[in-house]
């Protein structure tokens, strides 16, 4: 197996695009032990509000990690100058998939040859992005969680991901820190998040269906499974605009999910019921609690 801690990231830049929540997260993991990241993003402000993050949190992360020390985390002010001898370059756009697919073109062109190319998307299967790359072999899904609070990401071909870089790049996240898993064959959703939704979408049925309430969902749920907080107070944390935005995308791929948790979404969206962000959702945020 090759050693990419020793052979490529001490010696060659990773770069995250997108300096975003997760770009600037991701970002932080990859700085853990000494390599040099780099960040690209076309809003400066964006960029300096993640480096800002990242030096903030660095030396704590730093410390959790075995033999780890802090890398350098810099702003690149071109795309080009990003991908100056990269080895890793990780895409952590906005979920749209024609500005995913053009970048993923540019950066088969732009980038060494021998650089891993990676999307963080959770929506689209990297098989959707590699229309406009030649080298495809070198292209997969790096599916992270939320780190540094949450590890785990995931690794997914996009059909034609030469095998060892799947294993080597697995091998290279476990030592910065991160919890690798690999994905056997393409999922829409991976692991966690096709379980994680099935449990979303059958406490919308319940609720929809008039069999218990969400505070009561929750409660059970909370209790039997040991979580701090139930499906209906975490969609309401998301937003239920999104939690729809995802359901729908599901429901395209898989016509014969049930109608009635969408149903539900749309009426409380309707009613300006997205959550915490407009102070009700599932729960009213505005009380005033004692």
């Amino acid at each position: 197996m090759e050693d990419f801690l020793t052979t490529k990231a001490l010696k060659r830049p990773a770069v995250v695009l997108g300096a975003g929540t997760m770009g600037s997260r991701i970002a932080l993991m990859l700085a853990t032990r000494g390599g040099e990241v780099r960040i690209f993003d076309r809003q400066e402000q964006t960029a300096q509000k993640a480096i800002a993050y990242i030096e903030k949190n660095l030396p704590t992360i730093v410390s959790t990690t075995k033999d780890g020390k802090a890398g350098s985390v810099t702003v690149s002010p071109t795309l080009e100058d990003a991908l100056t001898n990269a080895w890793l370059v990780i895409e952590a756009l906005p979920e749209k998939l024609d500005l995913k697919t053009a970048i993923f073109t540019q950066l088969d062109q732009l980038a060494p040859d021998d650089a891993i190319l990676a999307t963080n998307s959770s929506s689209f299967p990297s098989s959707r992005l590699v229309s406009g790359v030649k080298r495809k072999n070198r292209v997969l899904n790096t599916h992270f969680m939320m780190p540094p609070e949450k590890r785990a990401v995931e690794l997914m071909s996009c059909g034609a991901t030469d095998q060892n870089i799947m294993e080597n790049l697995a091998h290279y996240f476990h030592e910065v820190g991160l919890s690798p898993y690999l994905v056997k064959k393409e999922s829409m959703g991976f692991i966690e998040n096709r379980i994680w939704a099935a449990i979303k979408r059958e406490a919308l049925c319940v609720a929809a269906e008039g069999i218990a309430d969400p505070e009561t969902v929750d409660r059970l749920y909370c209790e039997t499974q040991g979580t701090p907080a139930g499906p209906f107070k975490l969609m309401d944390q998301v937003g239920l605009d999104i939690v729809l935005q995802i359901e729908e995308h599901y429901a395209e791929v898989f016509p014969q999910l049930p109608e009635a948790p969408r149903t539900l979404l749309r009426k409380m969206i309707a009613e300006n019921r997205l959550g915490v962000k407009s102070g009700r959702g599932f729960y009213d945020y505005n009380e005033k609690t004692s």
